[in-house]
């Protein structure tokens, strides 16, 4: 395709060939994941009466869970043991409220107990963008946007986004993925001012994916391949936060045109869920805009001279 810098940009996904790392342990997941959940919840966060005595973990005890939740704790301690086959959906429900889930982690939770209703079995072909997608790319000359896939690979981008995040089209296929850029390349530390907020979501997206795609041996081996290079992706991989990607704010210090402040929106695709469209853009008026378009202006040879590649 077209690689001139008013072009989107395509990437190659890697080989579809098994990589070192197997499969994710759904019952070792979803045991931790609920463990987790309740750790981070104290009594008188959920109304229940602290009478001061020594706890000898954090957070509510398991009997107190199951007691919100209104199950035994035998059947409690089992699911959170990581045995989800029988549980019903109206038993996953209440624990989700006991346990306060976000509505991403009760979808996170759903598809762990229950796997033979939700697992969605990872696709073995390449992940492709639809050329009309592309050509929508194209046209958003004065904002930053790509695509993004399964195990936050970027699939395409546009001339902007390169601009913004380095060009892409320059890195082997496999190194376009954003949990290696975030994790393992120090210029995207300099880059992101809230290196260790993009860096947390980006682990609660993978988290995601893991939940979606345990079999995933591709997932398997990003995460194997990072916790072993990245001591903070391996602090933040235990945490078992989850979170689906939506809109917000990023900060970013850029090498050309200094600070940035830019909102971002998330499109999922109708056909096409494992793929989404993110879109960058800033307040009218504002500094931040100024230098987008400053960043425009000065075209692929200003950008390739000057950004993170």
């Amino acid at each position: 395709m077209d690689e001139h810098p008013e072009s989107a940009y395509q990437a190659n996904a890697p080989g579809d060939g098994r990589l070192p790392g197997g499969a994710l342990d759904r019952r070792a997941e979803l045991s931790e994941f609920l463990r987790t959940r309740r750790a981070r919840l104290k009594p008188e966060d959920v109304g229940l009466p602290d009478f001061g005595r020594h706890r000898r973990v954090p957070g509510l005890r398991r009997e107190e869970l199951a007691q919100l939740a209104g199950v035994s704790v035998a059947y409690y301690t089992r699911l959170e043991q990581g045995n989800g086959q029988n549980v019903s959906a109206e038993v996953l429900d209440a624990i989700a409220r006991a346990l306060r889930l976000t509505g991403a982690e009760h979808a996170h939770l759903t598809h762990l107990a229950k796997p033979k209703q939700h697992k969605r079995k990872p696709s073995v072909r390449t992940q492709v963008v639809r050329g009309t997608l592309l050509q929508l790319l194209d046209t958003m000359d004065g904002a930053p946007a790509y695509i993004s896939g399964r195990r936050a690979d970027i699939l395409a981008w546009n001339a902007m986004a390169a601009s913004l995040f380095g060009d892409w089209a320059e890195l082997p296929p496999q190194d376009r993925n954003w949990a290696r850029l975030v994790f393992l390349r120090p210029e995207y530390r300099e880059l992101f001012l809230d290196w260790e907020q993009k860096a947390s979501d980006i682990v609660s997206y993978l988290r995601m994916d893991a939940g979606c795609f345990p079999e995933d041996p591709r997932l398997a081996a990003l995460v194997g391949e990072l916790s072993v290079k990245s001591e903070e992706f391996r602090r933040l991989w235990a945490t078992h936060d989850v979170k689906e990607k939506g809109y917000g704010v990023k900060r970013f210090r850029h090498p050309l045109v200094g600070e940035l402040t830019l909102n971002y929106e998330s499109f999922r695709l109708s056909d096409d869920s494992d793929q989404m469209l993110i879109v960058y853009g800033a307040e009218p008026g504002s500094p931040s805009a100024d230098a987008l378009r400053l960043l425009a202006s000065w075209g692929r040879d200003a950008t390739r001279a000057g950004t993170v590649s």
